[in-house]
């Protein structure tokens, strides 16, 4: 089968045709799933086989694989094995739109591999009200960086899946921050704290992280993706710390999706099944460019292909920054978050938070 082919999907059961499209090939791969058990996955789950069943058990292969090389003393190969298992991981748990016990066992263990990923990826906790937000921090080879960009994601892919993003960004000397907000993952699933009017205070908690770690320049950026990048905006408006900004395939106004599995994964991020709350909490959300301005530079991108995030939801956040400072990237064919062009997409973003962060960084006394 070929992930995203109307005839192949059209003989498929409904909830598997939806989740060949929520996550195809492209995806898969672009959030970190080895590339042959991303076509393992969409055959398995073709043939039948549950979504999570199939991509967990992807997982335990690469684990056992994980566990043998460690034994052999193969680190390279190990370390490999665990980020492809951390990927399957992560695929799995978006089986599950509502915070199930099967749903938090499975990013618990999404987690678990993803730690087994230190020293190159480190594991760190910021308290925010009465929880605890949690994120992975990648630094470049000479272990400090003269800045750093934090990252998050939407409603269902968070943290640790982009850290291919953060290979990029370290690999030019960057420092990355794959953060875990409010309504995502452990900040989420095991720590309780969710979406709401004052979700920009939990992302800035990560601001005070990186200012408080002496290995970490003065200049910060920040990437907001899928609808993530509406965070993005609203932080980067409010917080002058956030020295550029990236927003990738983000709705500036927010609404409650038609769809009812889209209505499951928001009414999950808001933390309540109430569609009056959810509805409230959308709309204090909506970024207004007469009310919210960016006066940093700004990075859009957009896929021409987009199906969630036409260039029309997107143009506000345009009309809210210096038109001098504001870049857009449009992809004619790409998909949403750009999935089909990842290495490209991630060495522009890559390329331009280097141009404009690291001139402004400043020494930490």
């Amino acid at each position: 089968m070929t992930a995203g082919n109307p005839a192949a999907e059209a003989v498929l059961p409904p909830l598997v045709a939806a989740q060949h499209r929520a996550m195809p090939f492209t995806r898969l791969t672009d959030c970190g799933m080895d590339p042959a058990d991303a076509r393992r996955l969409l055959a398995d789950t073709t043939a039948g086989i549950p979504w999570q069943d199939a991509a967990t058990m992807i997982a335990d292969v690469q684990l056992e694989r994980a566990r043998v090389s460690e034994a052999a003393g193969h680190r390279t190969t190990a370390r490999q094995a665990y980020r492809f298992a951390s990927g399957a991981l992560m695929f799995a748990q978006m089986a599950y739109q509502s915070d199930t016990a099967e749903k938090r066992d499975l990013y618990a263990r999404h987690t678990a591999a993803t730690a087994a990923l230190a020293p190159g990826v480190e594991r760190v906790e910021i308290t925010h009200r009465a929880g605890v937000l949690s994120g992975w921090l990648c630094l470049p080879p000479t272990g400090a960086a003269p800045a750093t960009v934090i990252v998050w994601g939407g409603l269902s892919g968070w943290g640790a899946a982009y850290l291919p993003v953060a290979d990029a960004y370290t690999a030019r000397g960057l420092a990355c921050l794959l953060a875990e907000g409010p309504g995502q993952g452990e900040s989420r699933l095991r720590h309780g704290l969710y979406v709401d009017e004052r979700v920009t205070e939990g992302f800035a908690r990560f601001v005070d992280l990186v200012e408080a770690d002496p290995r970490l320049g003065g200049a910060i950026g920040v990437q907001g993706i899928s609808f993530g990048g509406l965070f993005a905006a609203h932080l980067a408006a409010a917080d002058p710390r956030v020295g550029a900004v990236v927003v990738n395939g983000a709705p500036a106004a927010p609404t409650v999706p038609e769809y009812r599995t889209a209505r499951e994964q928001m009414a999950a991020v808001v933390g309540t099944d109430a569609p009056d709350r959810v509805t409230e909490v959308m709309d204090a959300l909506r970024f207004d460019p007469d009310k919210h301005r960016i006066t940093c530079p700004l990075l859009l991108l957009h896929g021409g292909q987009d199906p969630l995030a036409r260039y029309e939801d997107q143009e506000p956040f345009l009309r809210a920054a210096d038109p001098a400072a504001a870049t857009v990237r449009i992809w004619p064919d790409g998909e949403h978050t750009l999935y089909n062009h990842a290495a490209e997409r991630d060495a522009l973003t890559g390329d331009w938070f280097t141009d404009h962060l690291t001139g402004q960084s400043t020494p930490k006394g």
